[in-house]
């Protein structure tokens, strides 16, 4: 009898592997698909960085994305030269705007004005007057600046390049 038991978890054993080793060999292909579908997907999605200008709370006009999102400036970057010092958990909070593979679509900037700064990871990231660009994550939707004055260090940018230090208003949601 112990032969028999033996025998049926040995056989249910190799039955159960010879399924395991069929079921990675038919999913194998489709990860490989799904690689090569990712590897195509970032050509597309590093479509051209757009920079427009739109009117933002009590800010005035301020530098937003291709997708209405406002954009902003570190103090403890430089201009001159351009140097980003945003990496690690501040990027995570501050995504920098990577440049695209071409040139920026331009709305309201002037061309003179952009420019791209070599990050620590070797990405390229979009300056204007040679400020580092930077998203604020808390910030949800188009029109938003809640990243305004945060820590009297992270600013929006007027299409001149230049910092608005405007407190953000109350009513604005600006916190």
């Amino acid at each position: 009898m112990n032969r028999t038991r033996f025998t049926f978890i040995v056989g249910a054993a190799l039955l159960g592997m010879s399924a395991l080793t069929a079921c990675a060999g038919d999913e194998e292909p489709a990860a490989k698909d799904d690689a090569s579908t990712s590897q195509s997907a970032p050509d597309e999605s590093a479509a051209e960085v757009k920079l427009a200008t739109a009117d933002v709370g009590n800010l005035g006009n301020v530098v937003v994305d291709g997708d209405g999102r406002t954009l902003y400036m570190f103090d403890q970057d430089t201009a001159d030269p351009p140097k980003s010092n945003c990496d690690g958990e501040c990027a995570t909070k501050w995504p920098p705007v990577i440049a695209g593979s071409g040139t920026p679509e331009l709305d309201g900037i002037d061309a003179s004005l952009v420019g791209t700064v070599t990050r620590s990871d070797g990405s390229e990231q979009v300056t204007l007057g040679g400020w580092p660009l930077y998203l604020f994550a808390s910030d949800t939707q188009a029109g938003d600046a809640k990243g305004q004055a945060v820590g009297g260090v992270w600013w929006v940018l007027a299409p001149d390049g230049k910092r608005i230090s405007t407190q953000p208003s109350a009513a604005g949601g600006g916190y």
